[in-house]
């Protein structure tokens, strides 16, 4: 079921019948939010293009987190991941802009889908480990945006082989 106001499937696209946010089978705790220069409307598409618009963004942890910093340090690359709240979360199939046919939600890095999750490989611009402060080079989501979790990214476990 599309939140209220979403707009109407384009054509092409096949909706749940159901909402899965009812259909929760685990708890998710939000550390503290993402402060951008992005605002609805005015969102890059990924970060690529928040790259080219410069600015980066903070990583604001709560209190209960902030000791979970330790050993974040400035040029260190992280995985962040975030919950994209204002996303529909009923589209099994969608049918972008960019590409010429329709494509199931997993096939996609679109924010739409059953568990509005996102992530992204970042770069630490600084650390104050003791305000809960991360700088980053970019960000691609909303100011205010929930963040879910952060993790170190290592290239040697990170990287598929033969790529």
């Amino acid at each position: 079921m599309a939140e209220a106001g979403a707009a109407p499937p384009r054509p092409g696209e096949v909706a749940l019948g159901f909402d899965p946010a009812a259909r929760a089978d685990a708890g998710v705790v939000f550390i503290g939010r993402v402060e951008s220069p992005h605002r609805p409307g005015d969102c890059p598409r990924n970060l690529t293009e928040a790259r080219a618009r410069g600015g980066g963004a903070v990583l604001w942890l709560d209190p209960a987190w902030r000791a979970g910093l330790a050993g974040i340090e400035a040029g260190q690359a992280v995985v962040v991941l975030y919950w994209m709240a204002g996303a529909r979360r009923d589209l099994i199939v969608q049918a972008p802009r960019h590409r010429d046919r329709p494509a199931g939600v997993f096939a996609l890095r679109s924010p739409a889908r059953p568990n509005p999750l996102a992530l992204a490989v970042v770069r630490v611009v600084a650390v104050e480990a003791a305000a809960g402060r991360v700088a980053i080079d970019a960000i691609d989501c909303w100011n205010g945006t929930p963040l879910v979790d952060l993790k170190p990214w290592f290239a040697g476990i990170d990287v598929p082989p033969n790529t």
